[in-house]
């Protein structure tokens, strides 16, 4: 087996513990005790105790993130990243993580991340903005009220207009991630909804109706990494880190080349690259989906269908638990929960599926056998940046 301090060889890299915080309505908690729920629960998970972690990442809590959230945790890492690039952060910093341990600069990193989001906005502790700054390149688009769902909204439809993707075809995204909630005990939403139930909803930014976009959740995840000399101690079997990529494309929108290709068209090739895989041998995806379209385009970019047929792609329950590609199998953003940077849950959920433990809300392949390879692609700001990771049992 490798040492630590071994640079010849790299050591390969296993997802030995995952879990998620009390999720939903939880009103009772800081999101500081969100992360150590999750950071807990997690340990357990992997049958390890803390001592073993000397890499921590962290993002979006506390004034020196993650120094702040480690001290809180009792961790002193010698290896830290604080990368923050919005719903991508947890794919890129688990990419970043699963670098550190190959080469020997780690050997158990942990992945967490915590919101109060949803309590938040309930106490009036904090008015919801995501008009973002009025410096920098943005203060080119601030004026005109261009927030972030009207950005979305914007490149939906010029994928309608370019491809003639219809609304129905984006409402079968919320229609069938609330079906695969409806097995997630735990997600936050659970009982049936149809086309027209999406259709006929309150229009938020055109053409997204209050059903197309996610729902405002509390919660928090956990994701350890560890080296494989570690694995001997651990509770379960690992599932491995395949391969990983990442890309950045803009943030005002006039430098964005085209609305209709989000970053994970380079992100998810470098991904499957790496890994050595095809998007036609994956099991499962979990896809960041904090609108409709976010998973539409999302297909399209990785390789499940060509530019332009997302729209029939996501038809006839294909996203379903029982469909051709089971996409968000806990319910996503969309139904189960989204407590702000929610690419961590679908490393969680991706684990879970590989290991079998996703209950009444687990993918089978014929003959009742378990997946072997998903992926989970986050998506952060306005398809401003993307990281995917590949991950198999």
């Amino acid at each position: 087996m490798p040492s630590a301090t071994s640079a010849s060889t790299p050591r390969k890299v296993a997802v030995a513990g995952v879990a998620l915080s009390d999720c939903g309505k939880v009103d009772d908690a800081t999101p500081y005790a969100l992360h150590a729920q999750a950071a807990r629960r997690a340990l357990a998970d992997a049958g390890l105790d803390r001592s073993v972690i000397d890499g921590f990442a962290s993002a979006g809590l506390g004034t020196l993130a993650p120094i702040e959230v480690a001290e809180y945790l009792g961790l002193k890492p010698t290896w830290v990243d604080s990368t923050s690039v919005g719903g991508s952060t947890w794919e890129v910093m688990a990419a970043h993580a699963a670098e550190a341990i190959a080469a020997g600069h780690a050997r158990a990193v942990l992945l967490v991340y915590g919101s109060t989001a949803r309590a938040d906005i309930k106490a009036k502790r904090r008015t919801s903005n995501l008009s973002f700054g009025a410096r920098g390149p943005l203060q080119f688009e601030v004026p005109y009220g261009h927030t972030l769902i009207a950005k979305y909204a914007m490149a939906a439809r010029r994928h309608m207009h370019q491809y003639g993707t219809t609304v129905e075809q984006l409402a079968e995204v919320a229609v069938q991630a609330r079906a695969n909630a409806a097995h997630n005990p735990d997600a936050m939403y659970q009982d049936p909804i149809t086309v027209d139930d999406v259709l006929a909803g309150p229009m938020i930014a055109d053409p997204f109706t209050k059903l197309h976009c996610c729902i405002r959740s509390d919660g928090g995840a956990a994701v350890l990494l560890v080296a494989e000399d570690l694995l001997p101690d651990c509770a379960k079997s690992p599932v491995w880190v395949l391969g990983s990529g990442e890309h950045v494309s803009h943030t005002t929108m006039s430098e964005w080349d085209d609305f209709t290709v989000s970053p994970a068209a380079v992100s998810g090739r470098l991904a499957f690259e790496r890994a050595g895989v095809r998007p036609s041998d994956i099991d499962v995806a979990e896809l960041y989906d904090a609108f409709t379209y976010m998973t539409l385009v999302t297909l399209e970019d990785l390789g499940f269908c060509a530019k332009g047929e997302g729209g029939a792609f996501v038809e006839k329950g294909r996203l379903t638990l029982t469909g051709d590609l089971p996409v968000n199998t806990d319910g996503g953003g969309l139904s189960a929960q989204h407590p702000g940077m929610r690419g961590l849950f679908l490393l969680v959920e991706a684990v879970r599926q590989l290991r079998g433990e996703a209950g009444a809300g687990q993918v089978r392949k014929a003959g009742g056998r378990l997946p072997e390879l998903a992926v989970a692609s986050g998506t952060g700001g306005w398809f401003c940046s993307s990281g995917t990771v590949v991950l198999g049992r």
